[in-house]
């Protein structure tokens, strides 16, 4: 059963994800950045740590902790969040949440399952499980939704897995892409990372944290290019709206906000958003319409701080 406050005798389980940190501290220089609103850090009270973040319903948020793969549910307008799904309620063994995405229309939140290469699928009304998928070996690290289903990465291999969504929610078997050209190309221990959807589900944008390049992917044939004139050193969860594209530079503390050309080969950087309240965020959710104007949700990870007792979501423009 879910419950709303945190079990406060609950064993922190600090694991081996803190390998992240071996990424570059790399910061491009780009163009003037964005002022974040006031009020702009919600905390998630109780986490010991976060990683993937994702939008529900209206001004709704979801949010995970990493390494106990707890979900904490938020509001944006209203500032505060609470434990929403408390794993160790219903599994003893070890899981985990990295990125996620909410299937609004069908009460489904989708979370990358990171080292226990899993994929986990919770019911968004209830709070219940409601399937869980075993993906491959590696770390399954981020997911985007196209209008058939739900599409996981992996940063240790080439390919990229599709969990069929049908009618009503129903959820099907899980396949295999496995990816051609140069997104394929492996560049250490730490590669495919952030994925989100174009073109109405026709083409999947993946990007690649070994390279700090971003690429495209047919769904159907795993062929994938260069998006090219985006650099983006220390990229880790992505957004796509229409041509738009926001890439997280987690130890960068930043931001990038690019116009992709019509045909998704190409794109110009068009924004560097900073806040001196990002702690290496990682992924990142879009609203519109608040009271902020359309505003980004950052969720930060602190990779680089073992002493952090508490994470946050920053809020920030999406925008100018």
């Amino acid at each position: 059963m879910a419950r709303t406050t945190r079990n406060s005798g609950k064993v922190q389980r600090r694991t081996a994800m803190v390998f992240f940190a071996v990424m570059g501290l790399l910061a491009p220089v780009g163009p003037a950045t964005a002022t974040p609103p006031e009020d702009s850090v919600i905390v998630l009270d109780g986490a010991t740590s976060a990683e993937g973040i994702a939008a529900g319903e209206g001004t709704t948020f979801y949010a995970g902790d990493l390494q106990l793969g707890d979900i904490y549910r938020g509001d944006i307008r209203s500032g505060k969040a609470e434990l929403f799904i408390d794993v160790s309620q219903f599994d003893m063994t070890q899981r985990a949440a990295v990125g996620m995405k909410a299937d609004v229309r069908n009460d489904l939140l989708f979370v990358a399952g990171g080292t226990t290469g899993k994929a986990y699928v919770y019911d968004t009304a209830s709070g219940e499980p409601v399937k869980d998928y075993t993906l491959a070996p590696g770390f399954i690290n981020d997911v985007t939704l196209t209008g058939e289903g739900a599409w996981f990465t992996n940063s240790a291999a080439a390919e990229l897995y599709f969990v069929p969504v049908g009618s009503h929610g129903k959820l099907g078997k899980v396949r295999t892409l496995k990816l051609t050209g140069p997104a394929a190309e492996l560049a250490g221990s730490f590669n495919l990372n952030g994925i989100a959807a174009a073109d109405d589900g026709r083409v999947l944008i993946v990007g690649h944290s070994g390279f700090g390049k971003l690429y495209t992917v047919d769904p159907e044939s795993g062929e994938t290019a260069v998006i090219a004139g985006v650099d983006v050193p220390n990229v880790d969860g992505i957004l796509v709206r229409g041509h738009q594209l926001w890439a997280v530079q987690n130890f960068s503390n930043q931001i990038s906000r690019f116009r992709l050309a019509d045909d998704l080969a190409s794109g110009e950087i068009r924004k560097v958003i900073t806040s001196l309240d990002f702690k290496v965020p990682t992924t990142v959710a879009f609203f519109g319409n608040t009271r902020f104007g359309s505003t980004l949700a950052a969720v930060n990870a602190k990779f680089n701080d073992t002493m952090a007792t508490q994470y946050e979501v920053v809020l920030v423009p999406a925008w100018d």
